[in-house]
């Protein structure tokens, strides 16, 4: 069996694999030379995040392929269902990176309610000749502990922000198409653990009403969660942040409700033009920033590799 690692993967699970007698190669391979490499190299499986592409025109090219394999959760850049209907398996790393994304979500939170960065803007332009100038018009900051946290979705990635808003002293509230119930296990040092039970409601006008922070951990959608109307629903002073998918929030809109005052700060780290988003959304001072991150840790990326891993060995069993 043979593999191709196109967007990369872990020392830990390349190694696993090679253990296995399987072959990996990591080359990075342009979208265009995708279907060709595959071919001319015999390859089996193809492993991808979110750079490369596997739709239709793969598929259909690339007879050989048996496995799909995406590292992280989302999988909107592959056609899993017409993979399947071919005979390939499809397979992901739901929950490897979602502490990595959820402390991703409280690193733009913090950010944000100091104005960290903004100050790391500023510090180095006018910070010799405007300290005390930067000191008093960053005075207006906020703890987290006692706020309402509000998370929409309540997947691996919204337990994990959930967990850690718990931790943090937050009062906490979810959003979910349906209501459900689901009991999380906070973990500590000395081995003890606290389990709390969480109802997510499907009310959005009472979970906007009072929230003071909103993550958003969706997967992709077809339309926006937030636009106009839940905004008009939100506290002034709210604080948002984005680590799902471009294109659940309205960019514009956000735009105009920081100006007027209603959004205090937001976090982008997904965007609708990825990878190239729009100049004034990378120029608005209310904006904390990051380039698709969310899952890019060391930790997050040995968990990825080694799941993916053990995932094509059991699979390659499977056929023997």
């Amino acid at each position: 069996m043979k593999v191709l690692a196109n967007d990369g993967i872990s020392k830990a699970g390349e190694q696993a694999l090679k253990e296995a007698g399987i072959e990996v190669l990591d080359n990075r391979v342009a979208q265009d030379h995708v279907i060709n490499f595959i071919n001319e190299n015999n390859v089996d499986v193809l492993l991808v995040r979110s750079a490369t592409k596997v739709k239709q025109d793969i598929i259909d090219a690339c007879p050989r392929l048996s496995i799909i394999g995406r590292g992280g959760i989302g999988m909107d850049n592959i056609d899993v269902e017409y993979a399947k209907s071919k005979g390939i398996k499809v397979i992901n790393t739901p929950t490897a990176s979602s502490k990595s994304v959820a402390e991703l979500v409280f690193a733009h939170f913090f950010s944000l309610a100091r104005f960290l960065h903004e100050s790391n803007r500023l510090m180095p332009l006018e910070g010799e000749t405007h300290f005390n100038a930067l000191k008093k018009s960053f005075n207006n900051a906020y703890e987290l502990s006692g706020k309402t946290l509000g998370v929409i979705g309540f997947g691996s990635i919204g337990q994990e922000v959930v967990k850690m808003g718990i931790a943090l002293g937050m009062k906490v509230k979810v959003l979910t198409r349906k209501p459900r119930t689901e009991v999380l296990t906070l973990s500590f040092f000395d081995g003890q653990t606290v389990n709390f039970e969480i109802t997510s409601t499907n009310d959005t006008d009472a979970f906007l009403k009072d929230t003071d922070f909103i993550s958003i951990n969706t997967p992709k959608t077809n339309e926006y969660i937030i636009d106009t109307p839940q905004f008009e629903k939100m506290k002034d002073g709210v604080y948002i942040v984005n680590t799902a998918r471009g294109g659940v929030i309205n960019e514009v809109t956000l735009l105009d409700y920081i100006e007027s005052g209603k959004v205090m700060g937001a976090a982008l780290d997904v965007f609708e033009n990825e990878p190239t988003p729009e100049l004034p959304l990378l120029m608005n001072p209310s904006l904390s920033l990051s380039p698709h991150v969310g899952g890019n840790t060391v930790d997050a990326q040995e968990k990825i590799g080694i799941e993916l891993a053990e995932q094509i060995i059991k699979l390659k069993k499977e056929t023997i």
